[in-house]
């Protein structure tokens, strides 16, 4: 598993991009996760899926919700990482109003998620390899701080406490 201070895995998130006002496609695009934390401060959280009850209701809000505090804490951006496809990631970003401020990313494969060594086997759940729960403070491309759940639990990977890390 991905520890503190490790480098992120050379992988690529896909995220899906519409022109303004919801029109035609201009995505999905690829993200190279090297190229995209390289002189930033990114705030990552990742989680089981999307539309998913806890996801919807408490993850991705609270990021959301914090935008203003991680910017002021020196955070450039905020991801959101899932085991989806990136038009499932588009459509969730939408019904969760997250526009600029958080980047709803892609791991389609789960290439990303098994390189971090941060899966969870939900098969027997009809759900195939999804992601750990969990959140990270990325700074230039290494791990700062890392907060993974235990199993059903929704108490260390939250924005508040992203937050917190971010700001000492």
């Amino acid at each position: 598993m991905i520890q503190v201070g490790d480098t992120l895995p050379a992988s690529t998130l896909m995220e899906y991009s519409e022109v303004e006002g919801e029109g035609c496609s201009i995505g999905p695009n690829a993200v190279d996760v090297a190229k995209a934390t390289a002189g930033k401060t990114i705030a990552l959280f990742a989680l089981p899926g999307a539309y998913t009850p806890t996801c919807s209701a408490k993850h991705v809000p609270g990021f959301v919700q914090h935008f203003d505090d991680f910017k002021a804490a020196g955070v450039d951006e905020i991801w959101c990482v899932s085991v989806n496809d990136a038009f499932v990631m588009g459509a969730w970003a939408r019904d969760q109003k997250t526009g600029a401020k958080v980047r709803m990313l892609a791991d389609g494969s789960a290439d990303f998620t098994k390189a971090t060594g941060l899966t969870l086997d939900l098969t027997t759940r009809g759900m195939g390899l999804r992601s750990n729960r969990y959140s990270m403070l990325v700074k230039d491309g290494k791990v700062a701080s890392l907060n993974v759940e235990g199993p059903g639990k929704f108490e260390v990977s939250d924005a508040a406490t992203l937050l917190a890390q971010a700001k000492a």
